[in-house]
């Protein structure tokens, strides 16, 4: 087996593979040759060649979000890893293990005037959990480094920054390590056993009006048993996204649907004595905005690391799991009598019978859309989703229980979508598929300039002719400013990016071909597949906010 001859690089692999770290994605360069022959030449190691940075991060970031593991990107000096900062940004906020291995030139020649030279060094600062700037030689200092941020990336679930320096030669090799490496332990800290103070417990037995608010999760955080004490609890309304990946019928899944009709003796109704949230980001923004507004007294979140004042009004963090919290608070509890579920349920059901007949009467646009594929779309799959109007969509209709739910919602950019699904596709034995609008496909094109696509990966591509999502927005006025600057009209389709990937390509304008071709969509399994659906772009963000006012 080929080794690096530079003995720093044989001290970093070496500590890789000693920590578990598998998966190495690897964009072509010169200065990380070193690294690039070290970990390509080593069979421990599940390499992959991206060529775009950008690309390489988000892939793998949805390699990390599906493994829930750390997984390396490895890129050359200069530029190259400035494009990783959107997927470390995301890491961060999404709480996912990213290791960024980049190499450097040496001290000595930064700000000198040599080519593909930057300050690398702490250069993701503020979104980072460890920045590690290693020194040319091999060092005690160095090994007891690299094991750090190795750590770190695990036991915190963040990103970390490895930044290497290389002196000229490069791609020597050998066939034997000449390195001895310093080996450090970490005792983790004895965590304490989790024990909720009678105090809280008492003030959810005495509250009549409790709102539980669940994020993004990855499936099954929490036992079923409790999911049905909490549905169970005339007290108690539980609301949920589909990136939270919780499903009962009697809660709440379309919260934009529920509360957006509702009157200012509603809002009051239903302001919360308590409110517990647990989970990523939360996508609905008039949840938010209610919850700013109509302040519940306390607001208490669940997260082992983390909690965000979203609604100014956090009282109380409890640093554990949620399972291991409500095990505890609903143990020996007996039901609260109210009628704040009762009323909840009541205009659950109402909202079903309105939005069936708003969505019967519709023409075919991007809600026609959403509500036709999410009935369609195959159980026991993963579902990937762009941000901006495709995962505000997916909230207001029903997905299957069965259906894992994806979004990179830490920063909710539109870019990397289609990266990281393609890298969660990689890792994941269930059928993948990615539905995303068109200005967040175009955007991450580059995604496709990929070896390493399941031939059952699926595309759904809602192209709408631009950014709709700023039609729906306050402000929007029809001139050329908003077309050309904010929603970026184009008349782009996929057919000839599918050509060239080689994916399967298949279109459509209307409901009548969208029945026909699905089955052809389905059943195309011998290369990746991409559906697109053409909607009309002046008319959606009309059926859209007719909607909301057709519920009232």
């Amino acid at each position: 087996m080929k080794y690096p001859k530079i003995p720093l690089a044989q001290s970093l692999i070496a500590i890789c593979k000693a920590k578990g770290l598998k998966h190495i994605v690897i964009s072509p360069g010169s200065r990380n040759a070193p690294l690039t022959i070290g970990f390509a030449s080593n069979p421990y190691f599940t390499c992959y060649s991206i060529a775009d940075e950008r690309c390489a991060a988000f892939f793998a970031l949805g390699i990390a979000q599906q493994l829930e593991e750390p997984v390396a990107v490895v890129c050359t000096s200069g530029s190259a890893v400035l494009n990783y900062y959107p997927a470390v940004a995301e890491a961060f906020y999404s709480q996912i293990p990213l290791v960024i291995i980049s190499a450097d030139r040496p001290h000595d020649k930064i700000d000198i005037g040599d080519g593909q030279t930057i300050r690398q060094e702490n250069v993701f600062s503020n979104h980072i959990i460890s920045s590690t700037n290693l020194t040319e030689e091999v060092s005690d200092e160095n090994d007891i480094a690299i094991q750090n941020a190795l750590h770190l990336a695990d036991s915190e679930k963040g990103p970390v920054h490895i930044n290497v320096p290389f002196e000229e030669p490069l791609y020597e090799t050998v066939d034997a390590l000449s390195v001895e490496t310093k080996w450090i332990s970490f005792d983790d800290e004895i965590k304490r056993n989790f024990q909720l103070e009678n105090q809280f417990i008492n003030q959810w037995k005495n509250s009549k009006k409790k709102l539980i608010l669940i994020g993004e999760n990855k499936p099954s955080v929490i036992q079923n048993e409790i999911l049905e004490q909490l549905a169970a609890d005339a007290s108690v309304v539980v609301m949920t996204e589909k990136t939270s990946n919780l499903y009962h019928s009697k809660f709440v899944s379309n919260i934009d649907t529920i509360i957006t009709p509702f009157t200012d003796a509603e809002f009051s109704f239903f302001q919360p004595d308590i409110l517990i949230t647990f989970g990523g980001m939360v996508v609905s923004k008039r949840i938010k905005a209610f919850l700013r507004k109509y302040k519940p007294a306390a607001h208490w979140h669940i997260d082992e690391r983390r909690a965000y004042d979203t609604y100014g009004c956090l009282t109380q963090h409890f640093k554990t799991k949620p399972d291991a919290f409500f095990e505890q608070l609903l143990e020996n509890y007996t039901n609260t009598i109210s009628e704040y579920d009762l009323k909840m349920q009541e205009i659950i059901s109402l909202r079903r019978v309105r939005t069936a007949e708003y969505l019967k009467n519709i023409p075919f646009s991007d809600f026609k859309v959403f509500d036709s594929i999410s009935k369609k779309l195959p159980h026991n799959i993963q579902l990937q989703i762009s941000n901006s109007s495709a995962i505000r969509y997916l909230q207001l209709v029903d997905v299957d229980p069965s259906i894992t739910v994806f979004c990179n919602r830490g920063t909710s950019g539109i870019d990397g979508s289609t990266s990281t699904a393609i890298g969660a596709a990689r890792v994941q034995e269930k059928p993948t598929f990615f539905i995303t609008g068109d200005i967040s496909f175009f955007y991450d094109s580059n995604a496709l300039w990929n070896n390493y696509i399941p031939k059952n990966f699926k595309i759904i591509l809602i192209n709408n002719g631009g950014g709709g999502i700023f039609r729906i927005l306050p402000g929007h006025e029809e001139n050329n400013v908003f077309t050309t600057f904010f929603e970026t009209s184009h008349r782009l389709n996929a057919k000839y990016l599918a050509a060239m990937f080689h994916f399967n390509y298949h279109w459509v304008d209307n409901e009548v071909d969208l029945e026909k071709t699905w089955s052809l969509f389905m059943h195309s399994n011998d290369q990746p597949s991409l559906l697109e659906i053409n909607t009309p772009e002046k008319l959606n963000n009309k059926i859209l906010l007719d909607y909301f006012k057709y519920l009232k």
